[in-house]
Formats: structure tokens, C-alpha cells, sequence
């Protein structure tokens, strides 16, 4: 359902004050040809209200010819910032970047973020970010949330459909997302509200059962038929099932790169205003899916790239997978039982 120019404005006003915008800074909104041009256009209108400087910077797309899916989850890590100086050098300068193309995973977002620059990420349609506007309420929760994982030294991920998943916690950050980009050096994405880590190298071991209803990104469709994961020392060694486990290895035999198999970060959702159903109300080309990454109790794990973290493990196969029903805890405390959150009081 479309909303209006001035609702988008102020949920833009919103977001960009949790960002500490401040009249004078320099805000670059980065663009391309699939870039909403709603969600351009009204956050120049706000950047503007509020007293920011704003360029638009328009790159050329890329990796269309290579990637097997449109969306922009689908090949990452390559942009048009690996031979364009100038570009590179603007966004470094910036106070603030609204990235409305899609950096992340990419070399020259690491390098931006060096440069102490705030960035935010913006690629879901205008009806999303609206529904899921981030509060300060998402913040303190995905920091007390932090707190705890950073303590962790292990993680256990059980399901009553199969799942018996451990590894190792502490070797790489924990990536906090809460749906603004509020101090320098940070990136945030809107909309997001989840926690997560990368395991310690070679710990990973055990099973994911992927169950018939929860969702694979970036294919953007819901399991028709439990799939099983045999994970071996920090890689996914069999996919076992049905369609979904064939497609599934289809699509990362295609990158002809072993690290694709990788696990990647691991964590789980905190957003009480997403919604596991929303993927499926949604033509597949018009989100990304962060309703699925983000909702509250989930257990979101990821396979491929490492570079976010500090990590040199660089492929630009990447799926993120959000189940149910999980029961994940750190260090034998309970997190989320059965896809429920625990609340802190209650631990």
C-alpha cells in the first residue's frame, strides 16, 4: 500500500535525528538506477528540513550479468566504489550516508566507516520503513542484548524440528543493528532490530534443520520441506532434503567458491513490529526481507562473507536464513526458547 510524500518526510525527520543530524553536516545520499525514488527524493526533503548539506551521488549498477537473482542480497561485495576514486573520496568525507544501493559486504564500505563516517542503509519500500520505524526503545534492547552476546564464549541453538548447532564466541565483534546510524564510524540498517556474531574459525559444528515454513534468503521464499545442514568444523558439509535442499545447492554451486559454504554470522531477532507472514503479502522484487531477518525470537544464521567483521573471507555468495521455533541460549542461558525472546528479567 502506497503512502503519502509527507508521512515518508517525517519518518525520514525521525530516523535522521536518532542519526544526530545536526544543521551544517554533510549528508551524501547514495543512488543508483534501482534505487526507490520515493525514498531519494523524501529523504532530501528531510536531510534539507533539518539543515543538513545534501548531495546525491548516483553510481552505475553492477554484477547484473553475474548474479542469478535481482535482489541486491543476491552478489555482493562488488560495487562501482572499487575504481571510482572520486566517489570513494566524497562518501569518506561525508558526516552522514544514506545508502540507498547497497554497499554492504564491499571493501570500500569498511574503508568509509574508517574514515569515522555514520552510514545507514535504506532499501526496503517506503510502506516498510514505515512500519518499522526504529525507536530508542530498539536501541536498549539490542544493546542489552550486546552486552550478553559480547560475554559469550558459546553458543547452542536447539528445535524440536531437528536443529542441535554449537560453536565458539569471541574471536569476532558482535554486529548490533537497532535501525539508525547515531555515532561516527557506525553502519545501521532501517529497518532493522537484531543481534549477532561470527563464530570463532573451525568451531561451528553440528545441525540446522531448516523447517517447512521458515524462510531462505535471498531466495525470498518460504521452506516447502524440512532441509538439514551438516556443519563440520565451521562449514556446511551436506544439504540434505527435497526441492528446497536441490535449489539451495544449485544456487551456491553456481559461485564455484568453497567459502560460499562458510558459516557466517549467527544471532537473533528483536523486532516486536516485524512479522514472519510479511514475505510472503510481498511481490518477491520489492523487498529485501527484513521483516524475516529482524522479527523477535528468530534464529538468524548466515553463510558466506566474514569482511563486516574483520574477517578475509571474501565471496559474494551470501544467504541469510531466519528460522522458528528455536531455543538459542549462550553459555547454557536461554535467550529465546521455542521463538520466544526471554525477557532480562526472567533469565
Amino acid at each position: 500500500m502506497a503512502v503519502s510524500d509527507s508521512d515518508l518526510v517525517k519518518g525520514w525527520q525521525q530516523v535522521l535525528s536518532l542519526c544526530q543530524l545536526k544543521a551544517g553536516e554533510q549528508v551524501t545520499i547514495l543512488t543508483s538506477t534501482d534505487s526507490h525514488p520515493q525514498v531519494v527524493n523524501t529523504c532530501e526533503i528531510a536531510c534539507g528540513l533539518l539543515g543538513g548539506i545534501v548531495t546525491r551521488l548516483v553510481l552505475p549498477p553492477m554484477n547484473g550479468e553475474k548474479a542469478l537473482s535481482p535482489d541486491k542480497s543476491g552478489y555482493v561485495g562488488k560495487t562501482a566504489l572499487d575504481t571510482n576514486i572520486v566517489a570513494l573520496n566524497a562518501l569518506k568525507s561525508s558526516d552522514l550516508i544514506i545508502d540507498t544501493m547497497l554497499l554492504l559486504f564491499s571493501p570500500e564500505q569498511e574503508e568509509i566507516l574508517k574514515a569515522n563516517t555514520r552510514m545507514l542503509l535504506a532499501v526496503e519500500p517506503p510502506e516498510i520503513l514505515l512500519r518499522l520505524l526504529p525507536t530508542m526503545a530498539d536501541k536498549q534492547r539490542a544493546l542489552a542484548a550486546t552486552k550478553r552476546l559480547q560475554q559469550a564464549k558459546s553458543m547452542t541453538v536447539t528445535s524440536a524440528a531437528g536443529t542441535d548447532f554449537s560453536c565458539k564466541l569471541g574471536d569476532y565483534p558482535v554486529l548490533t543493528q537497532h535501525g539508525f546510524s547515531d555515532v561516527p564510524g557506525k553502519w545501521d540498517h532501517w529497518p532493522s532490530c537484531f543481534i549477532a556474531s561470527w563464530p570463532n574459525e573451525g568451531s561451528c559444528n553440528g545441525k540446522i534443520v531448516i523447517d517447512s515454513g521458515d524462510i531462505l534468503l535471498p531466495f525470498k521464499r518460504y521452506a516447502r520441506d524440512p532441509v538439514t545442514l551438516i556443519i563440520e568444523e565451521g562449514y556446511i558439509r551436506r544439504i540434505e532434503g527435497g526441492f528446497d535442499a536441490e535449489f539451495m545447492r544449485d544456487f551456491m554451486q553456481s559461485f564455484n567458491d568453497p567459502e560460499a559454504y562458510a558459516m557466517a554470522h549467527v544471532g537473533w531477532g528483536l523486532m516486536t513490529r516485524a512479522h514472519w507472514s510479511t514475505l510472503g503479502l510481498y511481490d518477491r522484487q520489492s523487498t529485501i526481507g527484513m521483516d524475516a531477518r529482524a522479527f523477535a525470537g528468530n534464529f538468524l544464521f548466515s553463510s558466506g562473507p566474514n569482511t563486516e567483521a574483520g574477517g578475509t573471507r571474501d565471496t559474494p555468495c551470501h544467504l541469510d536464513i531466519p528460522l522458528r521455533n528455536c531455543s538459542l541460549s549462550l553459555d547454557g542461558e536461554p535467550m529465546t526458547i521455542n521463538g520466544k525472546v526471554i525477557a532480562e528479567d526472567q533469565r
